[in-house]
């Protein structure tokens, strides 16, 4: 979960008040990309968003493969959460191109 707050200054012409408008909703517009970019998933969370199963997942870090993930408690019970900016650069750095290359 997270928030975004921002601030309307007002401007004397209509044309800066129009202007100002959209740079303020572009900055809350890239305030909220940013966020969820960073945001933490649970496995459950992945599987609804990326279709990767919690098996799966737990599989891959098992095998030291598949993306990056965070481990909020020790032990073999520990929480797991995942950076969704963590899986968008691993699906990008598996992504493969026509002939056979990986993506750079």
């Amino acid at each position: 979960m997270f928030t975004v707050s921002k601030s309307v200054f007002i401007v004397n012409t209509k044309d800066g008040i129009a202007m100002h408008e959209r740079a303020v909703q572009a900055a809350v517009q890239a305030a909220i990309e940013k966020a969820k970019k960073d945001e933490l998933l649970t496995p459950k969370q992945v599987h609804a968003d990326y279709g990767f199963s919690p098996q799966l997942l737990a599989n891959w870090r098992w095998c030291s493969t598949g993306p990056d993930f965070i481990k909020l408690s020790p032990g073999r019970g520990g929480r797991i959460k995942y950076r969704r900016s963590s899986i968008e650069s691993w699906l990008e750095a598996q992504t493969v191109k026509v002939g056979g290359q990986r993506a750079a």
